[in-house]
């Protein structure tokens, strides 16, 4: 699977500094379009949900995620002081989920932002700087491009070695050359306008013109195509847990708890698949809370 770079529209109008008044009423537009979204809404509810009560596992009386028992191996859901059920150590599935979603979220939205920080700026500065510097910023970008998302994530996690400081450097690498794509294609049309051409005229330097006219128009597509990432991050890092190549044991990770229990699915499938429904609803959330974000910033729609 290689991640696709979709063909992005500036998701903001274009508006020189003056117009302060018509940019407040394009983000008010936004805040009403994402109101009369039901599908946005529900989404962001579950994710603020997941990780609330990821961040608040240690105050909300869990059972120890850690703790073992051998008499209590693969409980079934609704077992008396097990409410999903125990794993194959007999650790509590309740407790192991919610203080997973803590490391598979975290593995989600770190490599995103880093390769936002990284990629954009390369992005933006080939775009807006054009020319010999475009060429070299892209070129070495399409290098790592040129490979499958999924195969150049194994590679440079089985390079490197299992746990998740290299995960995390892998998914970082796998992330920048497809956002320095989308901030080189949003800035080199900002660039083309014709308040652009007028600050430059004017003799504003080249750092005050990316600041106030370039940046406000670019972020917002860049954002909104990051925000999608994430989906793909968590899926990546729980496969690389689940080969062994991510998050190391005895560590609550989903992809990792999907490898430990894949034997219990002849035995109890339901507790099996229970880290899949986990990491399948973060997912979805994420891809469509993102689609709403791209629908609502479309002025033309």
């Amino acid at each position: 699977m290689a991640l696709q770079t979709p063909s992005l529209e500036l998701g903001a109008p274009v508006m020189a500094p003056a117009a302060a008044t018509a940019t407040r009423g394009y983000w008010q537009s936004v805040r009403r379009r994402l109101a009369r979204d039901p599908v946005t809404i529900v989404c962001a509810v579950v994710l603020i949900l997941i990780v609330a009560s990821s961040l608040a596992a240690p105050w909300l009386g869990l059972a120890d995620p850690y703790k073992t028992s051998m008499i209590r191996r693969l409980n079934a859901l609704g077992s008396p002081g097990h409410l999903l059920g125990t794993d194959e150590l007999g650790r509590d599935m309740l407790a192991r989920l919610i203080y997973g979603g803590r490391l598979s979220l975290f593995m989600g939205v770190t490599p995103v932002a880093c390769a936002l920080l990284i990629g954009g700026l390369l992005g933006i500065t080939a775009g807006f700087l054009g020319g010999r510097t475009n060429m070299l910023i892209m070129r070495t970008m399409d290098v790592f491009y040129a490979f499958p998302s999924v195969l150049l994530a194994i590679s440079l996690s089985g390079a490197m070695g299992a746990g998740a400081e290299n995960t995390l450097l892998a998914l970082s690498l796998v992330f920048i050359p497809p956002i320095c794509r989308v901030s080189e294609s949003v800035t080199t049309q900002v660039r083309g306008f014709d308040f652009v051409d007028a600050a430059r005229a004017s003799g504003a330097p080249s750092l005050t013109i990316v600041r106030v006219h370039v940046l406000g128009n670019v972020l917002g597509p860049i954002l909104v195509y990051a925000t999608s990432l994430i989906s793909v991050a968590i899926i990546l890092a729980a496969g690389l847990s689940f080969l062994g190549l991510g998050v190391k044991p005895p560590e609550p990770e989903w992809g990792l708890m999907l490898n430990t229990l894949r034997q219990a699915i002849y035995v109890n499938p339901v507790l099996a698949a229970l880290p899949g429904v986990m990491i399948f609803f973060t997912s979805i959330c994420f891809n469509l809370m993102s689609d709403g974000l791209r629908a609502a910033m479309d002025v033309k729609a």
